[in-house]
Parts: structure tokens; sequence; C-alpha cells
């Protein structure tokens, strides 16, 4: 990861938290070429000492590589835009702001249970917030016997957590001030999002 100094995230709480706020990461490992899938993944244990887990399709071009002590990446990805140079007092050159973390893991297949229960975590994860949630537990086993031959769970064990934040650092309060009432305004949630991610940065929030 290019990592100036003035962009590095170091904090364990902020890369775990980071983590659990977007779940949603690119696995990158390489097979015959450079492989890459999009994947939800879950976090458990501490800030200090944490482990990652997800699952795959069996018919995935990634599965034949899919070994006990595999190296992979994850990238979890924050809210980016681009950011205008036309929001400054004075000219200056246009730039993208984002938020992003890399994390280089090695594999460990789960077993079945580990992934039943894996699975059970990560539907009640994004099911509880549903007026009419459907648990894991409620689906028809059936249909449950029926699809988990057809994937593999994985731990993702970290050995190297890069973190960036590139949220305008150094510049004058009065251009920090203008990009994010500039990115309020635009109205969409990636944007809203990036100004909220902003104005934390530089302690507006």
């Amino acid at each position: 990861m290019y990592q100036p100094d003035k962009y590095q995230k170091n904090e364990a709480q902020y890369i775990y938290d980071f983590i659990v706020e977007h779940p949603f990461a690119t696995f990158v490992l390489n097979g015959d070429r450079l492989l890459a899938t999009h994947i939800p993944v879950l976090i458990s244990g501490t800030p200090q000492n944490f482990s990652l887990y997800a699952h795959i399709a069996n018919h995935n071009e990634q599965y034949d590589f899919l070994k006990d002590g595999a190296e992979t990446l994850l990238i979890f990805q924050g809210a980016h835009t681009y950011i205008s140079s036309s929001w400054y007092k004075e000219k200056d050159i246009s730039t993208w702001d984002y938020s992003a973390i890399h994390i280089n893991v090695k594999i460990q297949v789960q077993t079945h249970e580990e992934l039943e229960s894996s699975l059970e975590e990560l539907v009640h994860k994004f099911e509880k917030a549903q007026d009419h949630p459907l648990f894991f537990k409620d689906l028809p086993k059936d249909m449950v016997e029926d699809h988990l031959p057809r994937i593999t769970g994985f731990w993702c064990v970290p050995f190297k957590v890069e973190a960036i934040a590139k949220l305008h650092q150094g510049f004058e309060k009065d251009d920090v001030q203008s990009v994010t009432d500039h990115l309020d305004r635009k109205g969409d949630e990636l944007s809203r999002r990036l100004s909220d991610d902003i104005k934390k940065e530089h302690g507006k929030n």
C-alpha cells in the first residue's frame, strides 16, 4: 500500500472499527494469475488480537488455491470521491479523498461446523436490523444441507496490516470547510459519508 506518513492510521481500535463498519472486502490471491472476489468478511477477537473469516463458492476460480497456509490479501474500502480544486481559495491540484485497509493474511480452511457457525453469525449481523429478520436457524433444513457442500469457509489470520485515510490533512481550515460543504451539498450517500470522515479527522464532530 502507498502510505504517506500523514495519512497512516496505526491505531488498533481505528482498524478494528473500520472493518466492522466496512465488511464488504476484496479478497485477492495468486493462482494461475491474480484473482479477486468481492465478499463480506467478518472480524472476531479484540482490536489488539483479531482474526477474520469468510466463505466463497466452490465453483469460484479461487477455490482451487484456497489451501491452509496460503497467503492472500483483504482490501477494505471506506467512503471515497473526487475533490475538485475549484473548491479551494487558491488554484491547486484536484485530488481524491478515501480511506482503506489492506490486510495480508494466511488461510485456515474451516471445518463443516465452523462454517455453519460462521454463516449463522454472518446472517445475524445483517438480518438483525430488518423489520422481519430471517435468521440462519429459521431457514429450511434441507435448503441449508443442500447449499453447505457448495461453499467453503475459511479463517484469515493477519500477519501485516496497513491502513490509510487521506482526508485533507495539512490543508487550511477554510479549504477543509469548503470541501465538506461541497460534499454535503452533493447530497449522495457516498459524499455525505466522506464529508463525515473529513469532519471527524479535523475534529469537527
